[in-house]
């Protein structure tokens, strides 16, 4: 695919084919997203479609296809054989769906991970073997084969530019430079026949296997398109070097026929054209293969191999086996050495180090890992020896996740690309129109005697004066340009922004991203931490400290709720600090019991405990002093929730639990004010503790006490009232509203709901992110709107140049080779434009350490 009007056509045509719902084709990835009923159709027929519209095709074997492994037979003859190994896998635990392929010998096999895995499925594949008949099997992918083509690629074109070169220049020296140098020149003035002089005899040799051999792609490519009665590059391309050629050869006959005529060829033009452009494709290849170089990064961060431990308990051994990472199936125990990149997601459960992550959450500080820890595919081992269990593999872990979402943004379209679309629908109709006018324009006067004859070059007349600007139109009107400024600029602007811990899905979350005017925050896990915290523990009877701790202990260590395990936590916590040797010890609980709502209640050594809100100690008529109310009604004020403990009918103490805010969110607020962005809390707490919270990080506009619709409803009145709205959250609760926004952008560490429903994702549970995913944004829409003056800027400049208009007054005009230079150079400033990209910074950065209290 050479522009827009390519990715057009093959898009149109997948479209058409039975059994394709949609098709999304990328032209700067040069790939094809087909959502397809396989009962209706095969990937083969899908192939042969792409091919019969003219273009190349192959399937793409993903490691990231969702529980889907591709298999290489070996030792399959027959289709006796297939059945054997069909029947064999169809038995196999796990096995949801096997497909065959005999020519290939390829067998694709869906399978559940939690029962089996590729490992096993290669054994089964062994397994079935009888007699004469062994069968082997081995992974199949086809990466390796797409690097080698891409190389293949970069090389063909260096090829062609390098044949057309040695025969174009000669072609340019003998008509450009010689004829200048008299008497050096004069040798190719030698008259063979009549008027067919020695130099138009060599420039005619040398241009023809430019024209036919070199520049073949350009007349398939054209017959390809006027086939599907549509226009590319190649037709401008063919158009422009046939005139020019066929207009010499008849130049040649003519000296060939005739004593007395005085024409000029235009050798130079069609081989040096050809040349140019094929220069600028080849710069403009190498250019492109470096805006998916961020991708490509992500994707290397896996290792190759890993270390594969068995374990026979009944003999107490140790086996331990070195095998390829893609073998490796949940539940696996991998051995995991120091330096040493750790292949899948999983548990530690033996050893301890540090782990490096900074690859996946851009956070620069190695994170601690013991046993129970989790651990991340792609992320570094520091020091320690780890024994990690595999929890997620393949597909499922979460790098493979980051890269199917920056996959699927770099093929995604724009809205803003609709613009170039909508033009090369209309562009080579008018330009070949335009080409057409310019030639009557400068041929008629010419010829009616209307300019005077000294503007026409000596040795031509104005049919070939004419011709040269005609031939520049066509040239310097190429739509390649157009049709790459936004796809290279979403492809280098996703890379980074993965790079950095911002996965944007898409072209469309990207543009819409740069015009957010106000940002929604739920509350807790996307302003706070999420983790509630005791900050105060305060006695308000004759019970002591260390009684109050274990009275407390013992009733909250029955519930599960995350304010329970932070009480508990902290009343641990304070009986260390009085010395007691009895910290683990917990006393048993009878006739324990949950109040919904209120807190939990039980006896312990015989005495009623309650630790619970007002609302409990109410219930059970537990009398409140004035004291305890002041203490209550002070720390409601700074957003904390007040736990009281009650023993025996007595207010014995109480639990202040707060859930902290996060050290980035003031100034994440206030550098959101700063662009003009306002800032709104929508939040399912209490108002108190929603005011606090507001106050604390700089928001002046508070919903409290909302449900999950409701807060999906706050952000349809927004954009009712015209707003962009941008909605940051991180539960289950907020998926409605982070599907409802222009642009969702969930916490990273939140839940997979609201991760998918949301447009960005932050993979550091950063703040600061939301500020970065506005600004990559920003900067990438701007840079998409250069990219486009770049490209309009070339014709709209260079098509009234090329057409002759400065020529009357200054005498400058574009030949059509220099025409072609310029198109060339119109797609190399775009791409190279886009990776300017590349250089992006976040605009904020903070150091932030978080205190425990």
């Amino acid at each position: 695919m050479t522009c827009t009007s390519c990715s057009q056509s093959v898009e149109q045509t997948l479209q058409m084919v039975d059994g394709v719902k949609k098709a999304v084709v990328g032209l700067a990835l040069e790939e094809a997203k087909v959502l397809f009923d396989p009962k209706l159709i095969h990937t083969n027929k899908i192939i042969e479609a792409v091919e019969d519209a003219g273009f190349g095709a192959e399937l793409i074997i993903s490691k990231n296809d969702m529980n889907k492994v591709h298999l290489k037979l070996e030792g399959v003859e027959s289709q006796e054989d297939l059945n054997v190994i069909v029947s064999s896998l169809n038995l196999s635990a796990g096995v949801n769906h096997v497909e065959m392929d005999l020519t290939e010998q390829k067998v694709t096999v869906s399978y559940d991970s939690d029962i089996t895995g590729p490992r096993f499925l290669i054994q089964c594949i062994q397994e079935a073997s009888s007699g004469n008949s062994v069968y082997q099997a081995t992974l199949h992918t086809n990466s390796g084969k797409r690097e080698m083509e891409k190389v293949n690629e970069i090389r063909m074109y260096r090829n062609q530019v390098l044949l057309s070169c040695l025969f174009s220049v000669p072609v340019f020296v003998f008509s450009m430079i010689l004829p200048m140098l008299p008497p050096y020149g004069n040798w190719l003035d030698y008259k063979i026949h009549n008027m067919f002089t020695l130099g138009l005899f060599l420039r005619w040799i040398l241009s023809t296997p430019v024209q036919f051999i070199v520049g073949k792609r350009f007349y398939l490519g054209s017959y390809h398109a006027l086939k599907r009665w549509s226009a590319n590059m190649d037709v401008l391309v063919a158009l422009g070097t046939n005139a020019a050629y066929f207009y010499s050869v008849y130049v040649v006959i003519k000296a060939l026929t005739s004593s007395t005529f005085q024409g000029q060829d235009f050798f130079e033009t069609s081989s040096m054209l050809i040349s140019f452009i094929l220069l600028g494709k080849y710069l403009e290849i190498m250019a492109k293969g470096k805006t998916s170089a961020a991708l490509e990064k992500l994707i290397k961060l896996v290792p190759d191999k890993a270390f594969l431990l068995a374990i026979d308990t009944n003999v107490n051994v140790v086996t331990e086996t070195e095998i390829d990472t893609e073998l490796i199936q949940k539940n696996d125990i991998i051995k995991i050495v120091p330096g040493a990149k750790i292949p899948v997601d999983g548990v530690v459960i033996k050893g301890k180090s540090c782990a490096n992550e900074s690859m996946i959450t851009g956070e620069s500080r190695p994170v601690n890992k013991i046993p129970g820890d989790k651990v991340i595919s792609g992320t570094i081992n520091e020091n320690g020896c780890l024994l990690v269990k595999a929890t997620h593999v393949g597909s499922e872990t979460a790098l493979s996740q980051i890269v199917q979402l920056v996959e699927a943004a770099q093929l995604a379209r724009a809205p803003v690309q609709k613009l170039a679309d909508d033009i090369s629908r209309v562009f080579v109709p008018i330009v070949v129109s335009i080409a057409i006018i310019t030639w009557l324009g400068w041929f008629i006067p010419g010829e009616a005697g209307l300019y005077p004859k000294y503007w026409i070059p000596k040795a031509m007349d104005a049919f070939e004066f004419a011709l040269q600007f005609a031939i520049s139109v066509l040239v310097v009107a190429c739509p390649c340009a157009l049709g790459l400024a936004t796809p290279t600029a979403i492809m280098v602007a996703s890379g980074v922004g993965a790079s950095q811990g911002v996965l944007i899905k898409g072209g469309d979350a990207m543009e819409k991203a740069h015009k957010v005017k106000i940002v929604v925050f739920d509350k807790t896990g996307t302003l706070t931490i999420g983790k509630p915290e005791v900050v105060s523990a305060v006695l308000f009877s004759k019970f002591s400290r260390e009684e109050l701790c274990d009275m407390t202990i013992a009733v909250e260590a029955n519930s599960e709720h995350p304010i329970a395990k932070a009480v508990v936590t902290h009343a641990k916590r304070l009986k260390q600090s009085c010395g007691s040797q009895s910290i683990e010890q917990i006393q048993d609980v009878k006739d324990f019991e949950v109040h919904v709502g209120s807190g939990v209640s039980g006896k312990v050594k015989a005495k009623t405990v309650l630790v619970g809100n007002k609302k409990l100690m109410n219930a059970f008529n537990v009398p409140i002093s004035p004291m305890v109310e002041k203490y209550m009604s002070e720390n409601e004020i700074l957003a904390r929730t007040c736990v009281l403990v009650s023993i025996e009918g007595n207010i014995a103490g109480a639990f202040c639990v707060t859930d902290p805010v996060k050290p980035e969110a003031k100034s994440v607020i206030s550098f959101l004010h700063n662009m003009g962005i306002s800032t709104i809390i929508v939040t399912g707490d209490n108002w108190a503790t929603a005011n606090a919270i507001a106050n604390e990080v700089g928001i002046s506009e508070v919903f409290a006490e909302i449900d999950p619709m409701g807060k999906a409803d706050i952000v349809k009145d927004l954009q009712m009232k015209g707003m962009t709205v941008a909605m940051v959250g991180d539960g289950i609760n907020d998926s409605p509203a982070l599907a409802a926004a222009d642009v969702g952008m969930a916490i990273g560490a939140g839940t997979d709901i609201a991760i998918e429903a949301a447009d960005v994702v932050l993979v550091k549970s950063n703040l600061e992110d939301v500020v970065t995913a506005i600004d990559l944004s920003k900067n990438t829409i701007s840079r998409i709107w250069i990219n486009y003056i770049w490209a309009f800027g070339y014709n709209i400049l260079g098509m009234p140049i090329a057409a002759g208009v400065l020529y009357p007054f200054f005498g400058i005009r574009l030949p059509p080779w220099l025409a072609g230079a310029c198109m060339a150079a119109s797609s190399l400033s775009v791409v190279s434009s886009s990776l300017l990209l590349m250089l992006y910074k976040k605009p904020l950065k903070m150091d932030c350490t978080l205190s425990h209290i």
